[in-house]
């Protein structure tokens, strides 16, 4: 159990009868309840603020391992003046208290839900503090262009450096290419954070539901020879390689009179879009029909935007399928074994782990990065025309949107920036 705040200390040494704790130090000592009755032999740990993770006094009771002992001294805990904390309470006073910066509490938040090894080595990156130094050095490129803005608006008759716009358009742009690789960076590997979607799918009676069924090792879908058998969208998580991927089995895509079919067809779809991978699955044991071409068409129009799969299951039974019209097609039967099928998820996750670069590791990070990108391409081009207020003003939404990822931003930023890099007044 761990205790944070001002009175985390006095609470330790009233359950303990101790008249200090050694900071840093584990301590073994007896825990008594608030009736002084001896609960359990614990070790205690007194993190003195601000070296802790909260910054705050932090005090930590490690007992033996009972439920009933550790809920015990947990009500010791409350009666003596604590409460329980609430979700997520530590992070946030981290935060405010300044241990910690956004990056880093997202980091950690993200973490502990991390869906592959890739992904925590991304995140520990974070809490390392590889993206809060880059924002910051960005941050301060944008404080130098902003207060050569504000100078130039404001000390015009002042002796300013002759190159100085040339260094500013050199800036801006090497910031815009350094943002948009990050940003195409971290949209492929998005899956590696928040976990990979793969949207199996095809006609009616293909084997999907086998399939899933044949990955999970276990039947959790419901399988028949009669069509439409799935409706509805089935969602299962399976470890493959070192990542946790999420299977979604859909339901057959077809021309359908039911308003149920309809309705799981219409998942279905949605299902495919919010996909990061998907395996068109067709039926080696009979002929490529309308159905089938509509299943080829809505897989070609997704290959821009995500990894396509195409499967030829029942390879076990005469082969009826025109093979050829699969794009390189792997051969499974889900009877047997679909190793080969697992294998190339493996193979295509492989590809997209962390590299050098720097990554986002959340919607909110991606979106603060596009709306910095949108400000400073606007800026660029009232730079152009000589236009300094409303470059000035759109730079001021650049900083605010990239900050945003880390910390506040304050105006009062641009003061220091100005009289830093200018002698103003001399």
């Amino acid at each position: 159990m761990r205790v944070s705040g001002a009175k985390a200390y006095d609470i330790a040494l009233l359950l303990s009868h101790k008249l200090f704790l050694t900071p840093r130090h584990a301590t073994l000592s007896s825990v008594y309840s608030e009736k002084d009755e001896f609960i359990d032999q614990v070790i205690i740990v007194y993190f003195k603020a601000p070296n802790s993770y909260t910054a705050e006094d932090v005090v930590e009771f490690q007992c033996h391992g009972s439920m009933i002992v550790a809920n015990m001294i947990l009500q010791a805990i409350l009666k003596s003046g604590a409460r329980v904390a609430n979700p997520g309470e530590f992070t946030k006073r981290a935060f405010i208290n300044g241990r910690i910066d956004l990056s880093k509490a997202e980091a950690i938040g993200k973490l502990i839900e991390a869906k592959s090894i890739s992904a925590a080595k991304l995140l520990s990156r974070h809490l390392k503090g590889e993206l809060q130094n880059f924002v910051e050095k960005a941050r301060e490129d944008l404080l130098e262009i902003i207060a050569f803005a504000e100078v130039t608006i404001d000390y015009a008759e002042e002796d300013l450096p002759e190159d100085i716009e040339e260094q500013s358009v050199e800036k801006l742009r090497l910031l815009e290419a350094s943002l948009e690789r990050i940003l195409e960076n971290s949209k492929q590997r998005e899956g590696l954070t928040e976990g990979f979607k793969i949207a199996i799918v095809g006609k009616t009676n293909v084997g999907k539901s086998s399939l899933l069924n044949r990955l999970l090792q276990y039947e959790r879908a419901i399988t028949s020879n009669i069509e439409g058998t799935t409706r509805d969208t089935i969602e299962e998580e399976i470890k493959i390689g070192t990542h946790i991927v999420k299977f979604v089995d859909t339901a057959g895509i077809r021309d359908a009179d039911n308003e149920i079919e309809k309705i799981g067809i219409k998942r279905s779809l949605n299902a495919i879009e919010a996909a990061d991978i998907i395996i068109g699955v067709f039926d080696n044991s009979r002929e490529a029909n309308d159905e089938d071409s509509e299943i080829l068409k809505l897989l070609q129009n997704a290959k821009a935007s995500k990894k396509i799969l195409y499967v030829i299951n029942k390879c076990d039974l005469q082969n009826r399928f025109d093979i050829l019209l699969l794009e390189n097609p792997i051969k499974i039967s889900c009877r047997q074994d679909v190793k080969s099928l697992t294998d190339a998820i493996n193979e295509y996750l492989n590809t997209l782990d962390v590299n050098d670069e720097i990554m986002l590791s959340s919607a909110r990070q991606i979106s603060a990065v596009i709306q910095t990108l949108n400000a400073i391409k606007t800026s660029q081009d009232l730079l152009k025309s000589g236009e300094l207020e409303l470059f000035s003003y759109h730079l001021n939404d650049a900083i605010s949107a990239l900050s945003s990822i880390t910390k506040a931003y304050e105006r009062d930023e641009i003061l220091e920036a100005m009289f830093s890099k200018f002698c103003l007044g001399k």
